[in-house]
């Protein structure tokens, strides 16, 4: 049974030191974007309009809020909602005609077919809750598009009388792209005779490449799961061909060298090459060892949710991955071999919004996965500097310092990655290259060739796993009971043998969304 919560509103959050101003560019962080026939704003002020928490309050609550402060000209396309146990930080975006401020075009009237935007018909109450406690009942309303047209959202009201169809906007079908569900922000009681799922949605289609656009609005049913697509909402569609609120190169820094000329080009990873450590014993050595002080990150920026975020993509290549550590209940194993590889690249993503130009997320890439952290969720160093941990040996990347355990969590079996603040560390602030954005056009950032290399940066590994696993053995305490085959199962499949990594550019996330 869904209950009202009597949690404080949160606070907005903001970053620790006020934006820069940005140098004058084409639309990037102008507060306004146009995606063809649409102009949109963000709008991050709300007025709150309904509370509820789980079953007997043991869910701190979300908060379903109405957009204010909405520009004049434009339309509310649908409410937003987040938990209470953070601070407010989400978005709605709010349309207008592009076209309306144009004097030689003229406004278009809503009425007319073929209108970017138009008012809904009518609403249908897709649920409502049964709690009558002092927050009253919650109704959520689902527009009832004309033909030809999507609804973007849910409406939110504290009473049974159905919203002014003046409330929001529909979107012309060809103006917009699927949607999905994304995070679940509340979960029904599942003895409940009245469930209610609430998710946040995001694009179907994601990536560099990828038009949707994240209206930041919710959805809520019964009985949704993640990564459904959505058939009563859509997403809206960037059709500017330009692409005009990414930032160009004067908001970026300056043109890098070609380094790398040697490297085989192009192609595709047939095998053919790879590359692997000096022979020479003294050169091995300086390349397992490395060098920080000559350390840069190479940056890769490209539009993400039809070009309303700029993603900047931070890698960095390590010449050897060390031996793994492993973690057996309180049992901590170091290895004399497993996990060592020739050449990692890692990276991790910092996500602006192209609005107002704010760092909005960041994502940290921990071996074959990763997750996006809220910026009100990270450490921050000498102003907005985001702060990234890099794990002992392994190189995967976190927001906090600590222990994260790659595999069994729950039965406490894995890789130890251990992550720490010390005196080593690469402020990529300054230390970087930029070696590609696409959408700037052919030959404005020049890609260094070993950008090209599209084979293996490191031999194929198999080690010893049975030697290694009696190690393990020998440890264990004598009433832990694990056959060998159990064993191996708790451990990442990397721990037996190590295919020789592949460039940034082989990467799935180099076009596409981030891998979660």
């Amino acid at each position: 049974m869904v209950m009202i919560s009597t949690c404080q509103t949160p606070q907005p959050f903001s970053l620790p030191v006020p934006l820069p101003k940005w140098p004058q560019g084409q639309g990037f962080a102008t507060g306004r974007i146009n995606l063809g026939e649409i102009e949109v704003v963000k709008v991050t002020k709300f007025e709150s309009v309904w509370s509820c928490g789980l079953l007997r309050g043991k869910s701190k609550g979300v908060t379903f809020y109405r957009p204010v402060g909405i520009p004049e000209g434009f339309h509310c396309l649908g409410y937003y909602c987040q938990s209470n146990d953070q601070p407010l930080r989400g978005y709605v975006l709010v349309g207008c005609d592009s076209n309306a401020h144009k004097p030689e075009v003229g406004h278009i009237n809503d009425s007319e077919v073929d209108s970017p935007l138009r008012k809904p018909l009518n609403y249908s109450l897709i649920w409502s809750s049964d709690s009558q406690n002092n927050g009253g009942s919650g109704y959520f309303w689902l527009p009832n598009p004309p033909e030809g047209y999507k609804a973007m959202g849910i409406v939110v009201t504290n009473n049974p009388e159905e919203p002014q169809v003046e409330e929001v906007r529909c979107v012309r079908a060809d103006l917009t792209e699927k949607c999905e569900t994304s995070d679940q922000i509340l979960s029904p009681d599942p003895k409940s005779s009245n469930p209610f799922d609430v998710w946040s949605t995001r694009p179907y289609r994601r990536g560099m490449l990828a038009k949707g656009v994240s209206v930041g609005t919710f959805y809520c049913n019964a009985y949704l799961s993640s990564d459904e697509v959505l058939i009563d909402i859509a997403c809206l569609k960037n059709l500017h061909h330009s692409l005009p609120a990414m930032p160009n190169l004067d908001q970026k820094g300056e043109p890098i060298d070609l380094r790398g000329s040697n490297l085989p080009s192009g192609g595709e990873n047939d095998g053919e090459f790879w590359i692997d450590l000096p022979v020479d014993d003294d050169a091995r050595n300086d390349v397992i060892t490395g060098d920080l002080e000559s350390a840069e990150l190479y940056v890769h920026v490209k539009p993400a949710f039809g070009g309303t975020f700029t993603d900047i993509a931070m890698w960095i290549f390590c010449p050897f991955n060390g031996a793994a550590t492993l973690k057996i209940g309180l049992v901590t194993i170091p290895m004399t071999k497993i996990g060592q590889h020739v050449g990692d690249w890692e990276h991790y993503t910092l996500r602006v919004s192209n609005f107002t130009g704010e760092l909005w997320q960041v994502f940290f890439s921990e071996h074959s996965g990763g997750r996006w952290v809220d910026a009100s969720d990270l450490e921050f160093i000498e102003g907005n500097r985001p702060v990234v941990y890099s794990s002992k040996h392994g190189h995967a990347s976190f927001p906090h310092p600590g222990t994260y355990l790659q595999g069994s969590a729950k039965l406490g079996i894995g890789v130890r990655n251990d992550v720490a603040r010390s005196k080593y560390y690469v402020n990529s602030s300054i230390k970087y290259q930029l070696v590609a954005a696409e959408y700037l056009g052919d030959g404005v950032v020049t890609e260094p060739c070993w950008l090209q290399y599209m084979r293996e940066w490191g031999p194929n590994i198999v080690y010893d796993s049975r030697s290694e696993i009696d190690k393990i053995l020998d440890h264990l305490p004598f009433f832990v009971r694990f056959s060998v085959e159990n064993l191996v199962d708790l451990f990442p499949t990397e721990l037996y043998g190590e295919e020789g990594p592949t460039g940034p550019k082989e990467k799935y996330n180099w076009v596409g969304d981030e891998i979660c």
